[in-house]
C-alpha cells in the first residue's frame, strides 16, 4: 500500500535503487562527515555548527522549492555564517579547528540537501511510508555502501583494530540511538509540529556544553565561544519563525495598543460622565454664549 512513496510506476528493484540511492549517499555523508568533525572539535561546537543546516535548508528551499522569501531568515543565515567564523576563531584558526569546522558544516550542508530533496521528490508522507522508506535506505546501505568501509580498509585509508579491541557496547548503543533518531526525526514531523522536532537540535547545545565541561574535554566556554554559541542559537531561533510571523506580530501589537488606548480613555470617559464633568461643560457653554452676546 505504501510502495508508491518509492515509485509512482510499477514496483521494481531498479526503481527502488534509483529512488533510494541519492538519499542513502547523502545520509551516509552526513553521518560520516559529522563523526570525522568530532575528531577535530568538541561536541558543543559540532552541535552548534550543525544547527546551521536550518539556514541551508531555507536557502535551498528558496532556490529549488521556490518558497517565500523572508528577510528575517536572510538575517539568520548571515548570523549563522558569523557564528561559523567565530567558532573557527576560538582556537586561533588552527588547522585542526578549521578542518573540523569545515567537516561539520559540510555535514550540515548534506543534511539540508537531503531534507530539501525529500520534500521535492516525496512531499508529505505518513509514518508507514516513512518506515518503508527507511527500510529501503537501510537495505541499500547494507548491500552497497557497506563495501565503502572495505575499500577504505584495503586502500589503507582507515585502519580496523582487532575484534577484541572494538568497543562493541558503545557501537551497539550508538546504532540504537541512531535508529531512534532517524525514526523520531522522520516520523515526528508527520505526527507533531516540525518546530518541536527541530528544538531537539537546539537543546543539544547546552546539554553538550555542560557534558564537555563536566567531563573535562573542554576547559571552559570562554568569551568568544560563548558569543559564537549565542549567535548560532539566535540564528536557529529566527529560522523557526513561521512564514506569517510578521502579520501575527502586527495583530498582536494592534491588540496591545487597543487595550492600552481603552485603558487611557477609561478614566477620561468616566470623568466626563460624572456630574462634575457635566457642570464643567455647562459652565463652558454658558461662558461661550455670554461672550457671543457681548460681542
Amino acid at each position: 500500500q505504501c510502495s508508491h512513496v518509492l515509485s509512482q510506476d510499477p514496483f521494481s528493484l531498479r526503481r527502488l535503487l534509483k529512488q533510494t540511492a541519492p538519499f542513502s549517499i547523502l545520509w551516509t555523508l552526513t553521518n560520516y562527515l559529522y563523526f570525522m568533525g568530532l575528531k577535530k572539535i568538541s561536541t558543543t561546537d559540532a552541535s552548534a555548527l550543525f544547527c546551521c543546516n536550518k539556514a541551508f535548508v531555507f536557502l535551498l528551499s528558496w532556490i529549488v522549492l521556490k518558497d517565500r522569501f523572508m528577510g528575517v531568515r536572510i538575517v539568520a543565515a548571515i548570523l549563522s555564517i558569523s557564528g561559523i567564523v567565530l567558532i573557527a576563531s576560538v582556537d586561533g584558526f588552527r588547522r585542526d579547528s578549521i578542518v573540523g569546522v569545515a567537516l561539520v558544516v559540510a555535514s550540515a550542508s548534506t543534511s539540508a540537501l537531503y531534507k530539501v530533496l525529500f520534500k521535492l521528490l516525496l512531499g508529505r508522507v505518513s509514518c508507514r511510508e516513512v518506515a518503508l522508506f527507511l527500510t529501503a535506505l537501510g537495505a541499500f546501505n547494507l548491500l552497497f555502501l557497506s563495501w565503502v568501509a572495505v575499500i577504505l580498509y584495503v586502500t589503507r585509508v582507515e585502519h580496523w583494530p582487532p575484534a577484541r579491541d572494538v568497543p562493541w557496547e558503545q557501537l551497539c548503543g550508538l546504532a540504537a540511538l541512531l535508529l531512534v533518531f532517524n525514526a523520531v526525526i522522520n516520523c515526528g514531523a508527520t505526527v507533531t509540529f516540525p518546530v518541536l522536532v527541530s528544538l531537539g537540535a537546539f537543546l543539544s547545545i547546552p546539554v553538550n556544553a555542560v557534558t564537555d565541561v563536566y567531563c573535562g574535554t573542554m576547559p571552559g566556554l570562554g568569551d568568544v565561544r560563548l558569543v559564537a554559541l549565542l549567535v548560532l542559537c539566535l540564528a536557529f531561533l529566527l529560522l523557526l519563525l513561521p512564514e506569517e510571523w510578521d502579520s501575527i506580530a502586527l495583530d498582536l501589537l494592534t491588540k496591545i495598543r487597543g487595550k492600552t488606548a481603552k485603558g487611557e480613555l477609561g478614566p477620561r470617559s468616566a470623568e466626563s460622565s460624572s456630574p462634575v464633568g457635566v457642570r464643567i461643560r455647562a459652565t463652558g457653554v454658558g461662558s461661550l454664549v455670554t461672550s457671543l452676546r457681548s460681542s
